[in-house]
């Protein structure tokens, strides 16, 4: 993936931006390149930085969803961030194109979920054995779109894959997501999942940074 970084916000501690569908958050094994190499070097050529430029990690999203991501500019504010990730005090809201629609308009799930890291898939347990952690997440139908419906999500803890659990038990999967339940993939490889809107306290400063981008305009977001 290249093309021109997309920067929400920058200071010195904080850098947010917009991750494309189908790129990395960071390397991996493949070699490919990735949004942390890409914010790296947009820092780097902004501040003319000589030597290597550190970005912190504190959130991921999965390769085939898009939306915000921020980095942690400096070790205190990589820390700092990570702590409301951790904490609950980071708030997240996605949009989700879905399968069909639910039978309500809205409501919060709570689940037990484990992953299965040979098969890089999630799955929902009873209770907390085997691994299992709470999973919690509240959604709301924004409005049909298509044969299936536009959904606004908000996972109130970090689990891997919550979301796409989350819309595969409530009988709508998220288009796309043949690994839970949708019919059949799109022809970006993406699942219709993005990351519209980011909440944290700045690390140094008593300020609340809302970071929000727009769902791609292209289908099948546009219906």
């Amino acid at each position: 993936m290249t093309g021109a970084l997309e920067v929400l916000h920058c200071d010195n501690h904080v850098l947010a931006c917009v991750k494309p569908v189908g790129e990395l958050c960071v390397p991996d094994a493949g070699g490919d390149a990735s949004l942390l190499d890409r914010a790296r070097a947009w820092v780097k050529e902004r501040y003319a930085k000589p030597g290597a430029v550190f970005l912190g990690v504190v959130q991921r999203l999965d390769r085939p969803v898009s939306g915000v991501v921020v980095f942690g500019r400096t070790s205190k504010g990589a820390a700092r961030l990570a702590e409301q990730f951790r904490d609950g005090r980071a708030r997240k809201r996605y949009l989700g194109v879905v399968v069909g629609r639910p039978e309500k308009a809205q409501g919060e799930l709570e689940q037990w979920l484990a992953k299965d890291a040979e098969r890089n898939q999630v799955e929902r347990h009873s209770d907390g054995r085997r691994g299992a952690r709470l999973a919690r997440t509240r959604w709301r139908v924004v409005r049909p779109l298509g044969a299936g419906c536009l959904l606004e999500l908000e996972p109130l803890t970090g689990r891997a894959h919550q979301l796409r659990v989350a819309c595969a038990s409530l009988g709508t999967p998220l288009l796309g997501d043949v690994k839970y339940g949708a019919p059949r993939g799109l022809p970006d490889r993406s699942i219709a999942l993005h990351a519209c809107s980011l909440e944290v306290d700045h690390p140094t400063r008593a300020e609340r940074l809302c970071f929000e981008a727009p769902a791609p305009d292209t289908p099948p977001w546009r219906g």
